[in-house]
């Protein structure tokens, strides 16, 4: 066994490949990973860093002396609310490969909407060769909410592909060539937006946050005809029945959700059937486990030579 404490990894997604690659990584410490049941009840006291993903409820007490928390994902939501949570930094997970993905699937849901695509797969499985006049891209205005990386990266593709954007943060940003609008600005910002793309981290203020109310301030007469809502921030900040009813009564055209309240979104879910939704299983912008690792080594290296920690989490606002 190594003589530095191995990591404890807590992680509830791709089980078998979090397995495959903790064979190699963490050479010079090793790692306990609590998803292995041979790993149930041993002791855990010596252990100073763990990487987690939606941890057993009593990690924290199994673990006494922890120093650093990793999160598994850009979000923390789900370590921030744990009973028994020490007061030790909180680090997340921020990568060029999550980024990206993040922006493609943005960029693809905005698309899709744009051009039509759900009516183009209508007429394809009916085999009918029917035509649609999309407007371009420079006529939609896209309204981004959460400017943080994923957002401005997000921002800087949409611009590439001529989208007309807009973003949002609940401090104001500054971003070239981007009108940004902060809290006290946000029915200005909903009132410019055709295609609303949720990016924020779940917090006790945006819980509930995208529903109804929200929904019919979104631009009326915009290019597209009526507003089109995409998540793939938190499932629990959106209200999926506002969604459907909002959608139902025409005050949403359409709508790409990446996360949901409950996941997996229960087959009941009245979402799976409703017309021009795109639904996609909380892959936007899914962890890789080799370049997870790695950041996880590089930040423990940096508080290991005394340096100070990135992309520590600010418990007072929640992300």
């Amino acid at each position: 066994m190594s003589a530095r404490p191995p990591i404890l990894v807590d992680i509830k997604f791709n089980p078998e490949g979090v397995a495959r690659v903790l064979k190699t990584a963490f050479a010079d410490r090793g790692s306990i990973n609590l998803a292995d049941p041979a790993n149930r009840g041993r002791d855990l006291s010596e252990a100073e860093y763990a990487l987690l993903w939606k941890p057993d409820a009593d990690l924290f007490q199994r673990a006494p002396n922890l120093k650093v928390i990793f999160s598994g994902g850009a979000g923390v939501d789900h370590i921030i609310g744990m009973d028994g949570l020490p007061d030790i930094s909180i680090v997340r997970f921020v990568d060029r490969s999550l980024t990206t993905r993040m922006s493609e699937w943005v960029v693809m849901q905005c698309l899709m909407h744009l051009r039509g695509q759900y009516a183009h797969d209508i007429s394809q499985r009916q085999r009918q060769w029917a035509k649609l006049i999309a407007p371009e891209a420079a006529e939609v205005t896209v309204g981004v909410m959460g400017l943080g990386i994923l957002g401005q990266d997000a921002v800087a593709k949409l611009k590439v592909m001529g989208f007309d954007v807009i973003g949002w943060s609940r401090t104001r940003k500054e971003i070239d060539g981007v009108e940004t609008f902060d809290a006290r600005a946000l029915d200005r910002f909903l009132a410019k937006t055709d295609i609303l793309v949720g990016l924020l981290p779940l917090t006790p203020e945006t819980t509930g946050f995208y529903n109804s109310g929200l929904f019919k301030k979104l631009r009326r007469d915009g290019a597209l005809g009526k507003p089109v809502f995409i998540n793939a921030g938190r499932g629990r900040s959106q209200v999926e029945a506002d969604i459907v009813s909002s959608i139902a009564d025409g005050t949403l055209g359409g709508a790409s959700l990446d996360v949901f309240e409950v996941e997996p979104l229960p087959s009941t879910s009245p979402l799976w059937e409703l017309e021009n939704v795109f639904i996609t299983p909380h892959d936007a912008a899914v962890s890789e486990e080799n370049a997870l690792f790695r950041h996880v080594e590089a930040q423990i290296a940096r508080f290991e030579r005394g340096e100070t920690l990135q992309f520590v989490v600010d418990r007072a606002v929640g992300y």
